[in-house]
């Protein structure tokens, strides 16, 4: 790792060293917060979460091979080398700061309501064709998350496209500080964390903080779709705007949805027209190949170079995942939920040609529009004309009073719990049916799409 001797991670993290100074000028190997994956000439910092203290396992990352370790508090007993601090947390980000400025590469910042994780991968997917990028693992988008991914950071690497997610004013602009994006990519404004936020004003106030640390000359990637993040101020950085309608800079003709095996369409700009074949299902997924295509064509990559790297595009985790059974099929979408992204999913259902099914749990985080948004999503999901509606969870009693608001034949139902829910599967489900399985992480409806894969 670029210049991270025990001596200078001592002063930016602004530590009192403890140990032999002889070795100051020894490197660390990695970085990380778990003792179980500690070895050789790691560093090892001791976070005090929910469930457990970090400064609990010093003693084993040493046993592992550990060089160093950042904590708040020397636990008796331990011998080896401890930079102690006030907040570990608040020294990894310090670290993540000065160990990002040893990098002159590009780094590209994500932010949005919806579909960072996917957007991530996707233009991640697109620079894999010409350049070694380093992206955010899985969903390591927080202020722990960031500086892990930063510490991934190595000489070979020649771009790094960073996913960075909020839900409070300030986050953004600590996140900001640390990553230092050369660009910016905006997904969508939608109604996410409106208990912290207020309202979708709100959201992009604190997601735009991200503006802070872009240069004047830099440029912004936005969703002209989206009505506010087409009238954002950008200053005098260049603003492309990519989406479905042809003002936009980047934008999709000829889309079609391929049902279960994702979508086509033209991605075109000024004279340029490039076939794609998404692979992934859903609608939505046509503004991640935007945006990893309006990466690509600004780092000056061919039509081939775009075209295949959304081919090779993978989902991430429980994201739009398609799991097929013998006895159904299931979209496995339960690891985030909001309005936007429930409304999504319920219109990709209808590139599929089997009995359409879906299984709504509570979405969090909408303060006082917690009712009203479940109920629109209900009155939503009659009028993409799904063939049956479950609903699961105090908030989604709202999914299942807008649902029956409208006259429909749609059968609709709703439990109040997962047990119940559970319950029922064997006689609402039939065989080769399309099940969409959707809900707010916390719900964990994931024990919902191993109930499904059981029906035979």
């Amino acid at each position: 790792m670029r210049n991270l001797s025990l001596s200078n991670i001592t002063a930016a993290v602004n530590g009192t060293y403890h140990g032999d100074a002889s070795v100051l000028g020894n490197k660390i190997s990695f970085v990380t917060t778990d003792s179980r994956e500690a070895s050789k000439g790691c560093l090892f910092a001791a976070i005090k979460g929910e469930k457990s203290d970090g400064h609990d396992f010093i003693a084993a990352a040493f046993d592992a091979g550990a060089l160093c370790v950042i904590a708040e508090r020397i636990p008796e007993n331990t011998f080896g080398f401890i930079i102690q601090v006030e907040s570990t947390e608040d020294a990894l980000r310090k670290l993540a700061a000065f160990y990002r400025e040893q990098f002159d590469i590009p780094v590209l910042g994500i932010t949005g309501s919806v579909g960072k994780t996917t957007t991530k991968e996707m233009v991640a997917s697109v620079l894999d064709q010409r350049y070694n990028t380093l992206r955010t693992e899985k969903n390591f988008n927080n202020e722990l998350g960031v500086p892990l991914t930063l510490f991934r950071l190595r000489d070979e690497h020649e771009f790094a496209v960073i996913e960075m997610g909020i839900n409070h004013f300030g986050e953004m602009s600590r996140l900001t500080n640390i990553v230092k994006p050369d660009m910016g990519l905006f997904t969508i404004i939608g109604f996410s964390h409106l208990e912290f936020l207020e309202n979708r004003e709100g959201v992009l106030k604190a997601k735009a903080e991200m503006l802070e640390c872009i240069p004047v000359d830099g440029v912004l990637f936005l969703n002209g779709d989206d009505d506010l993040l087409r009238n954002m101020d950008c200053g005098s950085r260049k603003k492309i705007l990519y989406g479905t309608t042809s003002d936009c800079d980047i934008y999709a003709d000829n889309f079609k949805l391929l049902g279960l095996r994702g979508s086509s369409c033209d991605i075109v700009a000024g004279e340029r027209r490039i076939k794609v074949k998404i692979p992934a299902f859903g609608a939505h997924m046509v503004y991640a190949a935007l945006a990893g295509a309006a990466v690509g064509l600004h780092m000056g990559m061919s039509d081939s170079e775009i075209s295949d790297g959304i081919f090779s595009y993978e989902a991430v985790g429980s994201r739009s995942k398609v799991i097929e059974t013998e006895f159904c099929t299931i979209i496995d979408d339960c690891y985030n939920s909001n309005p936007s992204s429930v409304i999504s999913g319920i219109a990709s259902l209808n590139g599929v040609g089997n009995r359409k099914v879906c299984i709504l749990g509570d979405m969090l985080e909408l303060g006082d529009s917690t009712d009203g948004l479940h109920f629109a999503v209900g009155e939503e999901a009659i009028r993409e004309d799904i063939d049956l509606l479950l609903t699961c969870g105090e908030f989604s009693q709202h999914i299942y009073s807008g649902a029956k608001s409208i006259s429909s034949h749609t059968a609709v139902w709703h439990l109040p719990n997962k047990e119940e829910l559970i319950s029922v599967l064997p006689q609402m489900i039939k065989k080769n049916d399309a099940v969409l399985v959707k809900a707010s992480r916390g719900r964990k409806f994931e024990d919902i799409v191993s109930a499904l894969k059981e029906l035979q």
